[in-house]
């Protein structure tokens, strides 16, 4: 008797301990899934990886410029390698194209053509073409991935002489168009950002020659003011803000020092769901962090409860691994990766991890949902050996019915108009039939009414979009629709965001409003034209429209109304053409403008 309930009490641990292994919703599990990656050899040094759908067949695909080997150096790599994906995350097929390489590659559409175009920051420049002749260039895309036509005038032109490296695209000047930045392969080349003037022809905005880095650099916001910012690896400094004209100011403050190098493995991304990018990489000895700037204090405060404060960790990564709408944190180094999955920004919670044999050294990583099964999976450029291998590590939960999460934007992001930001999403999508994806904008809360951004977006995750000008809204979703033949599947940002609103609704934030009459611009007014105003305090406010003798021809807003800023639709109606005045008046306050009227 004394076996027998031994048996059933040992039987009972056993099953109960591979539940909470095997069938815990936050256990992540890999597989190594690098079918193709190997076709071609790496040799050594750093490199950077990037998922994209640069066909728009609807799959990810794998970017970079290589390593060390980069061009015909020891190997058979050469120029832009992309290998093309197919839906599956295995498989993996190699196409390349060009004289150069060994660096950084950022994948955006820089003229506005709706195909997709590469930036990159080379150390082998040795083309003797103008695609690849130059340590920093933008070379466009024909749709395929298969050819590339430079588009780099003033680019690498600014004292770099040993080389650039990790490139990011992002707009810094808010006018529709994608700009560019990259930091140094090393010492002493710096970092550069450029203005994208939209001939193929670029405008440094900021820049410096000088100083060591870890090759790291991306764009993001961490002030949550709509304008973006960047992260750098750097000797001088890691986050720079940016003032929306293409001037940026550095802000490390209270972040432990960057040391003669820079800071290691620097990553950004909004883990607490609160609009605003953290600042995650790895520290001294090892250590694992996570910060968050505070606007009211000026200072960056520490996140990282429960990361390792020692670790062979070189490389962070914030993304959502769990698919739950809140951002966790991929680390990894020395062979070793491991997902913590983030409550909010309190604490993290190890869940999952993978490993590359023979040393494991860090050269690149990037991370994405590559077989749309809703969980993201990895891919790492790491030591083998000898040489660089290139592993994809897939994420083993199956495909199940369509449902999406919002990635960018979640809710209480700050968007500025005119801005090219990228829309993004992760979704569970059958790989047949083909899911597409269809996007519709509300500035007045998550029951719309709703506007179409755009209709059959291949569900790669990513689309970009230019921010519609004359909205002033504190209430704006997006909705997601993905659908195939088999069914359809609807979800919006959980929390509104905003577009063209000054002041925030961030606890961390204390951005001044004032009273505001804005000149509207273009003037001669259109019959229906926008007219612009903030109020700093609630209160009953007063917007008309006067003609030249002082007459009252037109009554827009008698009301009260709430701190904001507004935007609201002029109609001309009955006027006539000519010159008139428009006059807010609140709490005291009067301003008037004048306008010409052309019907």
């Amino acid at each position: 008797m004394k076996n027998i309930f031994l048996f059933v009490f040992v039987s009972i641990l056993f099953l109960f301990a591979y539940s909470l292994v095997f069938n815990s919703p936050n256990l992540l599990t890999y597989i190594e899934s690098s079918s193709g990656l190997q076709t071609v050899a790496f040799e050594g040094g750093r490199s950077e990886l990037e998922f994209a759908d640069i066909n728009n067949d609807g799959y990810k695909d794998i970017l970079t410029v290589g390593d060390h080997g980069n061009p015909f150096i020891n190997t058979q790599e050469h120029g832009i390698m992309l290998y093309f994906g197919n839906g599956t995350g295995a498989n993996w097929n190699l196409f390349q194209n060009g004289a150069f390489g060994y660096g950084g590659i950022a994948i955006g559409d820089v003229n506005n053509d709706g195909k997709q175009d590469v930036g990159y920051g080379i150390h082998h420049n040795y083309s003797s073409v103008d695609l690849g002749d130059q340590v920093f260039e933008v070379a466009l895309g024909d749709g395929t991935g298969m050819n590339w036509t430079a588009w780099d005038d003033s680019l690498g032109t600014n004292g770099q002489t040993w080389g650039m490296f990790t490139t990011d695209f992002a707009d810094i000047d808010n006018d529709g168009k994608l700009d560019v930045g990259s930091i140094s392969f090393g010492c002493c080349d710096g970092i550069h950002v450029h203005k994208n003037l939209g001939t193929g022809v670029w405008r440094q905005t900021f820049g410096f020659i000088g100083g060591n880095s870890t090759m790291e650099f991306v764009f993001g916001d961490f002030n949550n003011d709509g304008n973006m910012d960047f992260a750098a690896g750097h000797q001088y400094g890691t986050p720079y803000f940016g003032d929306g004209l293409g001037n940026f100011t550095l802000k490390h403050n209270n972040l432990p020092s960057p040391g003669n190098g820079g800071l290691r493995g620097v990553s950004k991304g909004d883990v607490n769901n609160d609009g605003a990018d953290e600042l995650s990489f790895i520290g001294t000895g090892g250590s694992v962090n996570v910060w968050k700037w505070n606007n009211s204090a000026q200072q960056w405060a520490d996140l990282s409860n429960g990361l390792p404060t020692s670790s062979g960790y070189q490389k962070t990564f914030i993304y959502d691994m769990n698919f739950d709408g809140i951002a966790d944190l991929v680390v990894y180094g020395s062979g070793t990766g491991t997902i913590y999955l983030g409550n909010g920004g309190t604490t993290w919670t190890s869940s999952g991890s993978f490993t590359v044999p023979s040393s494991g050294s860090y050269q690149a990583l990037t991370v994405g949902d590559v077989d749309n099964n809703g969980y993201p999976d990895i891919a790492v450029l790491a030591v083998s050996g000898s040489i660089n291998v290139l592993r994809l590590f897939k994420e083993t939960t199956q495909n199940s019915s369509l449902s999406l999460k919002p990635v960018f934007p979640k809710g209480y992001e700050r968007l500025k108009n005119n801005q090219v930001r990228f829309i993004e999403w992760i979704s569970s999508a059958p790989l047949t039939p083909q899911s597409l994806v269809k996007l519709e904008l509300s500035t007045t809360g998550n029951t719309g009414p709703w506007t179409l951004i755009k209709d059959s977006v291949k569900n790669s995750g990513r689309y970009q979009w230019v921010v519609p000008t004359g909205i002033a809204s504190s209430n704006c979703y997006i909705k997601y629709t993905i659908y195939n033949p088999g069914g359809t599947y609807t979800t919006t940002n959980l929390n509104p965001f905003m577009v063209g609103i000054l002041l925030g609704t961030n606890s961390n934030e204390e951005i001044n409003l004032e009273y505001r009459l804005e000149q509207n611009y273009p003037n001669p007014f259109n019959p229906v034209t926008k007219i612009n105003y903030a109020l700093p305090k609630s209160g009953f406010i007063s917007l008309k429209v006067y003609d030249l003798l002082g007459r009252e021809v037109v009554n827009i807003v008698n009301e009260n109304k709430a701190a904001g800023n507004y935007s609201v639709d002029f109609n001309a109606g009955r006027l006539t053409s000519g010159v008139y005045f428009y006059r807010l008046e609140s709490n005291g306050f009067v301003d008037t403008k004048k306008m010409m009227l052309v019907k």
